[in-house]
């Protein structure tokens, strides 16, 4: 292998599949990206076993190859080389790789590639495609809903529901419920997969603010999905398992619902909050009543805050108390402008929509206080 790559081509595609790298695993190879020679370029790959990804950097081939090399100490030594800089890599004997760059020469002892583990590519026709900006506002406001802990491992993805030139989103843990429907451009038969939260974060990270479309193929075993974008592939394993029926759960009606900013509520719950992280994060959201619009409120030992946000206000005046950390979540990953909030009680779901229309809902499991 022989190869001329500018640095600041390299530098970004390190950085991309660099978050593919294990950091635990017993097999010392998944530590290494892997560098082979393709399509007049150098591909680079990384994978945890749990997702996969794949770049490619444009550059000119003298002699085909490949090698793996820690991935940190090659990011970190391609990162100190000056900008504008061209870096010529060279397979030696030995599995070594000789980088020069200047005045800078590095050896970098390596792993043999056929130890590296195989990732599949976007080789086969799509599944469907996706408007990049559609799928990143998508994700931005349900993957964060997912379960972190792994007691419930369903609950740790988000689940994928296919439906025609639809597709549904949703995520759960124990206390949130967030869906959101999107058009796809190419009509898939019905299917539904799970797929790791963890895979869709890195996946919004890599998608564009464009309306190019990106590529999803699902494995003909049905074990992997793959996003492929324009020099860039993610595939990431699917969860095995039956996602809860979180249809159940979303309330069907009201007896109040309110009108708000969301950016003037999120204000009032951060207040709140600073205060009511001090004991059981708690706030009271006063909907109608004796007072008018919303008020949120926390008591806790170190002292109180109370904070009114204008809203109109339809049906039967109520209060309801949630965890402040739910509450902000959804009001600042939901980038619309007012939300409508749909309640039954101080005992039941609350229901956040935007008033714009867009398919989407997000419920809030309430808690209980002694007041």
């Amino acid at each position: 292998m022989k190869l001329s790559v500018m640095q600041e081509n390299l530098a970004r595609g390190l950085q991309i599949v660099s978050r593919a790298v294990s950091t635990r695993s017993t097999l010392p190879v998944l530590a290494n990206v892997l560098l082979r020679t393709e399509d007049a370029g150098l591909k680079l790959t990384a994978t945890n076993l749990e997702i996969g990804m794949t770049y490619w950097v444009p550059g000119k081939i003298e002699a085909d190859g490949a090698i793996t090399v820690p991935a940190r100490l090659l990011t970190d030594l391609v990162n100190s080389l000056p900008g504008s800089e061209r870096v010529d890599l060279e397979l030696q004997a030995h599995d070594t790789l000789l980088l020069r760059a200047g005045r800078f020469e590095t050896r970098l002892k390596g792993i043999d590639a056929e130890e590296f583990p195989a990732i599949p590519t976007a080789g086969e026709r799509p599944t469907t495609r996706i408007a990049q900006r559609v799928l990143r506002q998508a994700l931005a406001e349900t993957a964060f809903a997912a379960a972190t802990d792994e007691a419930r491992p369903i609950l740790t993805g988000v689940l994928a529901r296919f439906e025609g030139d639809r597709l549904t989103l949703a995520a759960a843990d124990n206390y949130r419920i967030a869906v959101k429907t999107i058009p796809v451009l190419d009509p898939v038969p019905d299917t539904s997969l799970v797929i790791p939260a963890r895979s869709l974060h890195e996946l919004s990270r890599i998608l564009a603010d464009v309306e190019d479309p990106l590529d999803l193929v699902l494995s003909p075993s049905r074990n992997q999905v793959l996003f492929h974008l324009e020099g860039v592939d993610l595939v990431s394993r699917l969860i095995d398992g039956q996602f809860p029926n979180y249809q159940q759960v979303l309330p069907q009606g009201h007896t109040t619902r309110a009108e708000v900013d969301r950016e003037e509520l999120l204000k009032a719950v951060r207040l709140a909050g600073l205060i009511a992280s001090s004991s059981a994060n708690i706030v009271k959201l006063q909907v109608g009543g004796e007072a008018e619009g919303v008020t949120v409120t926390a008591v806790a030992d170190v002292g109180d805050n109370r904070g009114q946000v204008e809203a109109s206000v339809e049906g039967d005046g109520t209060a309801i108390a949630f965890n402040a950390r739910y509450l902000s979540d959804v009001l600042q990953n939901v980038a619309v402008e007012r939300f409508s909030i749909e309640l039954n009680g101080p005992l039941s779901p609350g229901v956040f929509r935007p008033v714009d229309g867009s398919e989407y809902v997000h419920v809030v499991m309430p808690v209980r206080t002694t007041s």
